[in-house]
């Protein structure tokens, strides 16, 4: 029964080193590109998973509160999220609340906010680019390689050439080319879907970025308002009341 079980384990195992005996360094180098992918695409998918990037409720709850004039209660919806939109949000209602803060300066710094973070959750996706990019490249050098050596070993044979050699080579270069494929169509397909998963978090956070700011005069309470500016009438202007005088005394004059 241990027996059995062992020898169970150890198939993978065997299967692995059978293939790197047969394919070389370059089936090697390929599955050790493949370690190196699986474990990026596992760390991405905690980072994006832990960080709640399809999280709605949080951010349509805050507006909401926004909306309705309740921005502390916005604030604090926000702040019970771990989604980087919370903190970019965050930051924008809290600029709107500061009326010492022009909402140019402000859209510059929830734009340099939102900028960190999203470069951030790409972090990495160029090592799956060029692991995608790479392993096909890989595997064909090595039906190259394999290739080569086969011509030779059917040039050694001379006049006495056997069939298997030649398709004995010729099954171990593809090989290479096979593996090289395992390795980037899986990483290639979870690369885009990470991508398409970042650009809808993007597009929700620049969409209650941008609802933030439609509603600012209407919902925000600004902090350290200045004084409201009344229209100044003819009577109250510096030297109004001294040119009607003089105007009156004239007629009178006259």
């Amino acid at each position: 029964m241990m027996n059995e079980i062992s020898q169970d384990a150890a198939g993978p195992l065997a299967g692995l080193g059978s293939l790197v005996e047969v394919g070389g360094p370059v089936v090697a180098i390929l599955l050790g590109m493949s370690v190196v992918a699986l474990t990026v695409i596992l760390a991405k998918l905690w980072q994006f998973a832990w960080l709640r990037l399809g999280d709605r409720r949080s951010l349509d709850a805050a507006l909401d509160h926004w909306e309705a004039g309740r921005a502390e209660a916005a604030l604090d919806v926000l702040a019970g999220s771990r989604s980087p939109a919370a903190r970019v949000v965050e930051r924008a209602m809290g600029g709107c609340m500061d009326a010492q803060m022009s909402e140019a300066l402000l859209r510059e710094e929830v734009a340099r906010l939102a900028g960190d973070w999203l470069e951030t959750l790409r972090g990495q996706f160029r090592t799956l680019e060029v692991i995608g990019s790479l392993a096909p490249l890989l595997g064909l050098l090595g039906t190259v390689l394999g290739m080569i050596s086969a011509f030779q070993a059917l040039e050694a044979a001379g006049s006495q050439v056997d069939p298997a050699v030649l398709s004995g080579g010729i099954w171990v270069a593809l090989s290479t080319t096979a593996v090289g494929l395992a390795v980037a169509i899986p990483v290639v397909a979870v690369l885009h879907a990470l991508e398409r998963w970042l650009e809808r978090f993007r597009h929700r956070m620049q969409d209650a970025v941008t609802r933030v700011f439609t509603l600012r005069c209407a919902a925000a309470p600004v902090r350290n308002a200045p004084a409201r500016l009344h229209p100044v009438s003819g009577e109250d202007a510096p030297g109004g009341g001294r040119q009607d005088d003089r105007k009156r005394t004239g007629s009178h004059g006259d």
